[in-house]
């Protein structure tokens, strides 16, 4: 059974994001499943730190465009939206290039409160870090 009270394909996900944040990072998302949603973003080098490799926020930032996009969709946004409380991430292997795949699910969808987990691979489906974000619901 889908968990989005707010219909979502990736179109209508993209179309939201346009000229914010996910743009700058270059997040565009590529599938809405049943409970999940999955993003990609092309390494580049405004995403580096002097060592040459992706900078830790960049994860941070992919993981929480993913998951509070994908909570705001878990919700009828015509009477409640999410906003983020807290981001956890685990940095597992460095970044230098290539295309990044990010893939939000929730472990809880409360009615205050949901936990997410956004999970982030290299094309070689190899883990590059692990996210939990917790979003608060709130009453438009």
């Amino acid at each position: 059974m889908a968990i989005w009270k707010t219909p979502a394909s990736p179109e209508i996900l993209n179309e939201r994001s346009s000229g914010l944040f996910a743009d700058l990072l270059g997040v565009r998302f590529i599938e809405v499943g049943e409970d999940y949603v999955l993003a990609e973003m092309e390494v580049k080098d405004k995403h580096k730190q002097p060592l040459g490799i992706m900078n830790g926020g960049v994860s941070c930032g992919i993981a929480e465009t993913v998951g509070s996009t994908a909570a705001n969709y878990a919700v009828d946004i015509t009477k409640e939206y999410c906003v983020g409380l807290e981001i956890n991430t685990n940095h597992l292997r460095p970044v230098k290039s290539g295309k990044l795949i990010a893939k939000a699910f929730p472990f809880h969808l409360g009615k205050t409160t949901h936990v997410w987990s956004i999970e982030i691979r290299n094309t070689e489906g190899k883990l590059v870090s692990i996210n939990r974000h917790t979003v608060a619901v709130k009453k438009r």
